[in-house]
């Protein structure tokens, strides 16, 4: 059975069309995951199939009595409280608003899943953003529809509500319609692909996997194609420069033909995905000292509420509590809990915006911060992208010139109003501005909310290699297993672990029935890496270096070498071009260049080191 068929839609933005002539079918049981970059127009086509838009050029059509539950990207709910919101939708109220029968015991299960079973009683305009999106997707999945349409319905839920939504949604047998950024949910959920790109859709039968593979031989034969039109450019070039003996004129069909190869190249070299790790070779990032953030003792609790002061029996639990915690340099952090475990707090208890209740934060003075949020930063819609970037200079200076291009913000971008800006490229534009004021510590909320999956995987190939020190809270698997080394665990209740080795460990060893998850909540870890305590730990080796964090060190002093060698270079050309007379600049010279000599061979000694130690 059909769902809905759209034909040859179009929608345009006044500066370029977000797709042409695009046509995509939905039919019952059909699995269909949609990505493509921020503002290919993703959201545009949700509404669309959700029959909440419609396109300006195009037929939709649409089955007879077909039942659609569709997730806003930023979903708004009607007046009441939480119970009357997710009620509303079931078709059977009870006198007092609510629910009633099996609808009112199914939608307390999702909302107790969802993270909102104690706040059922709550007016709905005193939830935050987070918390107003769950509750959202609680009314769409408690309805009884034909076809799902979800707009990014993995955003602030926690790791242990995703798993329970994958389980559900991989179980609907109506249609499902899908945008995320969770690349495990695709992966186990769809079944088809649809990318979204350069103003057109390309369907790709098979779930997200096979969306890779086939991606990456399009990429492989689009990478044949330019190294022969190179071949041809070239051929033409010497053609139009040689010139033709016997004739003065050159026809104006080859002059055409000449021009195009030139100036062409595939739709796919013109579209490349961001390049991070590119953009961030010379860009200043500060070296960290020995020391970088430390918490003695931390712990924290609200004593304010809406009301008035929190005291007594109507005192706030702890979040967390006697929290010591030692960010080293370069370390890689992960943060994990439930919805209002108070992850987001501890990062601004960091970032020394917030005062902990008891205990004590040490940031050294090397430290230069960067703090992407959750909630984000106010932008003013009337200006530019590339004055918002440059601000406070007039003009973006050329590292920041090299970002900007390396996050896909063309020229025409570039000179564009935020306002007109997709939800996704304002995010983008956000994770820009901080990654621009080139910090050394990183604390990263939630940034693969809204983001495409393409600003994802650049985002973490830099990460590898980035030198400076990076604590990142997310409920995205995939971005966690690939950025940190240790999971510190908020566990909603007051405490806190600490979980060695990795993302993946932690999340094999919680998945084994009787298998403790690697870590410690009282004795933390060696003093060379994150830890968490309350009483000193007991003296013990420290825990070998994984894998991957071996191959970021490497990279890094690999980084750290090609520096060293392109400073030593340098002061050796200056050297020779002083005046032999001038002692005391030659002197100063010789000094300079030792230095880089031996710099140059410690960068080394740390790489054969690295990789010594990654061979064994």
């Amino acid at each position: 059975m059909i769902l809905v068929d759209v034909d040859n839609a179009t929608v345009r933005r006044p500066d370029r069309p977000l797709f042409e002539d695009l046509s995509v079918t939905v039919h019952s049981g059909d699995r269909l995951g949609v990505v493509g970059r921020n503002g290919t127009g993703k959201s545009t086509l949700l509404r669309i199939l959700a029959a909440v838009g419609e396109p300006e050029e195009g037929v939709v059509r649409r089955g007879r009595g077909v039942r659609v539950g569709y997730l806003d990207q930023e979903p708004v709910l009607p007046p009441g409280t939480v119970r009357d919101a997710v009620g509303n939708l079931s078709g059977a109220s009870s006198p007092s608003g609510g629910v009633s029968g099996d609808d009112s015991w199914e939608a307390a299960a999702i909302l107790e899943r969802l993270g909102m079973g104690s706040v059922t009683g709550d007016d709905v305009g005193t939830l935050s953003g987070g918390q107003t999106k769950r509750v959202a997707l609680a009314r769409v999945l408690v309805s009884e529809v034909d076809l799902l349409v979800l707009d990014e319905p993995t955003n602030h839920l926690d790791v242990e509500a995703i798993a329970w939504l994958e389980a559900r949604l991989a179980g609907f047998r109506g249609g499902l319609v899908l945008v995320t950024h969770d690349r495990h949910v695709l992966d186990r959920v769809t079944t088809r692909i649809l990318e979204l790109e350069g103003g057109g859709g390309r369907v790709h039968d098979g779930g997200y996997a096979s969306y890779l593979a086939d991606r990456s031989e399009r990429a492989e034969r689009d990478a044949s194609t330019e190294a022969v039109r190179r071949n041809l450019a070239k051929a033409e070039l010497a053609w139009l420069r040689r010139g033709a003996p016997a004739r003065t004129r050159k026809p104006k069909a080859r002059i055409t033909s000449a021009t195009a190869i030139v100036e062409g190249g595939p739709a796919a070299a013109r579209a490349a995905a961001p390049d991070l790790t590119a953009a961030s070779r010379g860009v200043t990032t500060p070296r960290l000292g020995d020391l970088v953030v430390t918490l003695t003792g931390v712990g924290h609790r609200w004593t304010q509420g809406p009301s008035g002061p929190l005291s007594g029996e109507h005192a706030a639990p702890w979040l967390f509590r006697d929290l010591d915690l030692d960010l080293e340099p370069g370390g890689r952090l992960g943060v994990l809990g439930p919805n209002g475990s108070g992850k987001t707090t501890l990062l601004e208890i960091i970032e020394g915006r917030l005062p902990p209740a008891e205990g004590a934060v040490r940031t050294a003075p090397t430290v230069r911060l960067g703090y992407y949020r959750q909630a984000g930063v106010e932008l003013d819609p009337a200006q530019r992208v590339r004055e918002a970037v440059a601000a406070p200079a007039s003009q973006p200076n050329w590292e920041q010139a090299r970002l900007m291009e390396s996050f896909l913000f063309d020229n025409d971008i570039q000179q564009a109003p935020i306002g007109t800006l997709s939800g996704g490229e304002r995010r983008r534009l956000q994770l820009l501005l901080v990654l621009t004021r080139m910090p050394n510590v990183l604390l990263l909320d939630e940034p693969t909310n809204d983001l495409d999956l393409d600003t994802l995987r650049a985002l973490e190939n830099h990460l590898e290699t980035w030198p400076g020190s990076l604590v990142v809270v997310s409920h995205d698997r995939a971005l966690l297993e690939r950025t940190v080394e240790d999971v510190l665990v908020l566990d909603g209740r007051g405490g806190a672990t600490m979980a060695l080795n990795g993302y993946a460990d932690y999340a094999s060893a919680k998945a084994t029935p009787g298998k403790a998850a690697p870590g410690k909540s009282a004795a933390g870890r060696s003093a060379d890496g994150p830890k968490v305590s309350s009483a000193p730990p007991p003296a013990k080796l420290a825990k070998p270096r994984s894998a991957s964090t071996l191959r970021r060190l490497i990279g890094v002093a690999e980084r750290a070498m090609a520096d060293a060698e392109a400073a030593r270079d340098r002061l050796a050309g200056a050297l020779g071009a002083l005046d032999p007379s001038d002692h005391m600049s030659l002197a100063a010279a010789a000094q300079a260049l030792a230095d880089a000599e031996r710099a140059l061979g410690a960068a080394e000694e740390d790489w054969l080191r690295l990789s010594e130690e990654l061979g064994a």
